[in-house]
């Protein structure tokens, strides 16, 4: 398999930490934006989209921190994807910052559009 293109995307988001965390770590949570339906057994998270499911693992977490996932079809080590939350020191504003991998530039213009309409559903479901 070529070598995958790492890429981060930062949205700001009008949101306590303890909320957005809860939006992104939690089956429930990740049903209000990210998936139709979300159901986790021992640290499998199975997401339901119309009609079709995949299967991602929990890798590693800190609460109100961070959330890293790897998607269980891809063999590739480097592949996961991870929510991050930031806060700046100067401001206290929030910004979520969103790793994944691409196989290409197409590929992460495409998956860069779909973040960013994941995330108006996101911004939507806290009210930000």
């Amino acid at each position: 398999m070529p070598e995958l293109i790492k890429y981060s995307l930062e949205f700001p988001i009008n949101s306590s930490v303890s909320i957005l965390y809860k939006r992104l770590s939690t089956p429930s949570g990740l049903a209000e934006w990210f998936a139709d339906d979300v159901i986790v057994k021992n640290k499998i998270f199975t997401f339901f989209w119309e009609g079709s499911e995949q299967e991602a693992k929990l890798l590693k977490l800190k609460t109100d921190h961070f959330i890293r996932f790897k998607w269980e079809d891809n063999d590739t080590k480097e592949d996961y994807f991870e929510f991050l939350i930031q806060i700046d020191d100067m401001t206290s504003d929030v910004s979520l910052i969103i790793t994944d991998f691409a196989e290409d530039e197409q590929d992460q213009e495409e998956q860069t559009n779909l973040w960013r309409n994941q995330i108006s559903l996101l911004k939507m479901a806290i009210g930000s």
